[in-house]
């Protein structure tokens, strides 16, 4: 028996469409001979479809004329073939714009720009520009003695300040009364000048953060440790690294506070020294090297870098440790307030031998004696400088009373 018998099942075809894969048996003298067929059309064929009033969409087309198409061609070839005129254009277009980006140089906004270092003498012209009567009110620049005390030091204490440098002085102790505010833009160009000359860094670094532990302050907020010495204490290390001079002994206390077994908080000590220059001024040791001078700023900012040259030199050469800071502390306080002509001294013969090429001593004991006082380096104060009857105003933290006069810790 000859004849077709057609099984129909519904599978998908290519491309996701739905095909009708027939399989065709022909039954000839009982052999089946198989041809699937793909939607009806048997390989070898091209599709015909024809709409239901007998046209066809698509003519017959030969398998061996689809093979000379260009387009299939195109896609059978890939990245072999050369690309279209309109995919090379968009290309080329792209490449000019990536060009283009490469010349540009970003502006950063005005606030994300660095700001400025400050010298000390920016920075104190601020602070002589501010009304500062309120608390001028409440300072304590000397110290009260009474009875057998205050004859006693009438007698054989040292000299009084001269009456000229008086409100100079006062503007000291003003300033060490004054915290550290955030929204000052003064205060934070002193804080991030600290930070660069430093560190080395050409940015600004965040207000608050562990990075202010690398330049010796104990927490994130240096303003935690300015209890003691207000703004004065940063004030006194603004000096120390921006003075031409003193930035190359500033460094090499910094380097020394690194040191894996000496290691201490660089910024906290340094509050130290301006905290024991404090006292000294208080306690009017300084006064005789201030009338002489004519100037108390001065006078105060030598005598804090003298006291930190002397504490670098002895913790050097000594091979002290943090555990040591509070005996370290007090010594250097004692001999500084005793011998404050030897420590001006002493600094002036430093930064003479630094200038000539012939280095710095580690013991301060080996240091050769000069009669000769530090020069006026700048960031000084005269009493012509103060504005007459110029009084000025800040909120601060720290008159030291008088009965903690001698204590020697870190703050």
């Amino acid at each position: 028996m000859e004849g077709e018998i057609i099984l129909a099942k519904h599978t998908e075809g290519l491309n996701g469409l739905p095909q009708e894969c027939k399989q065709t048996v022909d039954l000839t003298n009982g052999h089946s001979n198989h041809k699937p067929e793909m939607n009806g059309v048997p390989p070898g064929h091209a599709i015909v479809k024809e709409h239901s009033n007998g046209n066809s969409l698509h003519k017959p087309v030969p398998i061996a004329a689809l093979k000379q198409n260009g387009l299939l061609q195109s896609l059978a070839a890939g990245s072999d073939q050369p690309k279209t005129e309109e995919v090379n254009s968009e290309v080329e277009r792209a490449r000019e714009e990536w060009d283009a980006l490469e010349s540009i140089q970003p502006v950063l906004p005005e606030e994300l720009a660095p700001s400025p270092l400050i010298s000390f003498n920016e920075a104190l012209q601020h602070f002589q520009t501010t009304d500062l009567a309120e608390l001028l009110k409440n300072i304590q620049p000397t110290i009260r003695r009474t009875g057998l005390a205050a004859i006693t030091h009438f007698l054989f204490g040292p000299p009084r300040l001269h009456r000229e440098l008086l409100e100079e002085r006062d503007l000291v102790f003003a300033i060490a009364q004054c915290s550290l505010d955030s929204g000052q833009p003064v205060h934070m160009r002193v804080l991030q000048t600290i930070y660069k000359k430093l560190t080395g860094n050409r940015n600004d670094c965040p207000r608050f953060g562990p990075h202010w532990e690398n330049v010796g302050f104990q927490g994130t907020d240096p303003a935690t440790d300015l209890r003691g010495t207000g703004f004065l204490g940063l004030m006194h290390t603004l000096y120390l690294v921006m003075d031409p001079e003193t930035l190359p002994l500033a460094r090499d206390i910094y380097k020394l506070s690194q040191h894996p077994v000496q290691n201490f908080p660089f910024s906290v000590m340094s509050i130290n020294m301006t905290r024991i220059a404090l006292h000294a001024l208080r306690e009017e040791v300084l006064s005789k090297e201030c009338n002489r001078r004519q100037q108390v700023v001065g006078v105060i900012n030598d005598f804090y870098a003298a006291t930190f040259l002397h504490l670098f030199q002895l913790w050097k050469s000594e091979q002290k440790t943090i555990s040591d800071s509070g005996y370290v502390l007090k010594e250097v306080e004692i001999f500084a307030k005793k011998n404050p002509k030897q420590m001006l001294r002493r600094l002036e013969t430093f930064l003479k031998e630094r200038r000539a090429g012939i280095g710095h001593r580690a013991s301060p004991d080996n240091l050769s004696h000069s009669n000769r006082f530090p020069s006026d380096r700048g960031s000084t104060l005269g009493t012509q400088g103060t504005k007459e009857g110029k009084e000025m105003n800040f909120t601060g933290v720290c008159d030291l009373p008088a009965e903690m006069e001698g204590e020697a810790r870190l703050i």
